[in-house]
């Protein structure tokens, strides 16, 4: 199957609440998007919309933790206030999806990990989290 076919059925469900074109994929459509509140009954992404989703957050790496499949990044500082302000900046963004990581503060780095805990692994959400984490980073002075 063609590789825009996986495209197609990893964004559309991004894509088509927000009116987005799955034309335009994009990780900025990533960024754009909202999380939907995820139900215990909800689909875990499959191994293709992983591949389909994962060259838009290329800076994070998938993991498994205790068998829960998860989403992880460690960004690097020069100092402890820039990871902890950070950290606060993504608490902020975490409160208004209502959508929160793991974050681990260390002098010098910050290690964040997404994945949907009432689903044990990971959710579309997740990539749009990861994805608006990065945007935040790149914005950092």
């Amino acid at each position: 199957m063609p590789i825009y076919r996986f495209i197609d059925a990893a964004l559309t469900r991004l894509s088509l609440s927000a009116g987005y074109s799955l034309m335009s994929v994009s990780s900025d459509l990533l960024v754009q998007s909202s999380c939907q509140a995820c139900r215990a009954d909800a689909p875990l992404l499959t191994s293709e919309e992983l591949a389909a989703l994962l060259p838009h957050i290329p800076e994070w790496t998938l993991i498994q933790q205790d068998g829960v499949q998860q989403l992880k990044r460690v960004y690097r500082f020069s100092n402890f206030i820039e990871p902890l302000n950070f950290a606060r900046q993504l608490g902020e963004m975490a409160e208004k999806e209502d959508h929160h990581p793991s974050i681990l503060l260390e002098w010098g780095q910050l290690t964040v990990r997404w994945w949907s805990h009432k689903i044990k692994g990971l959710h579309r959400n997740d990539v749009i989290m990861a994805a608006k984490t990065e945007a935040a980073f790149g914005k950092l002075p």
